[in-house]
């Protein structure tokens, strides 16, 4: 009889991490890890709709943040003093 995950129990003078290692590396060969990661990351595909909307929310948002720069109300962005690399 194959043994699944959940049959996994101390063996007699067994030490936590021992243990711990051993049923990582079951976890890691049978897979369990890559599914329950790609579970985790998984999103939804967004409508055309809302593509549309969150497109046209974020153009907005760009456009007033120059609008402002350009008035003097909020600091020029500069990327590359932000990351702390000079350009040349």
């Amino acid at each position: 009889m194959k043994k699944t995950v959940s049959d996994n129990k101390r063996r007699k003078g067994e030490s936590f991490e021992g243990f711990m290692r051993r049923v990582k590396q079951r976890w890691i060969k049978s897979g369990r890890i890559l599914e329950a990661r790609k579970v985790k990351t998984f999103q939804k595909k967004k409508s055309k709709n809302q593509q549309r909307e969150s497109t046209v929310s974020k153009m907005q948002k760009y456009s007033k943040k120059l609008y402002l720069q350009k008035i003097g109300r909020l600091p020029a962005d500069d990327k590359n003093a932000r990351k702390g690399r000079r350009r040349r």
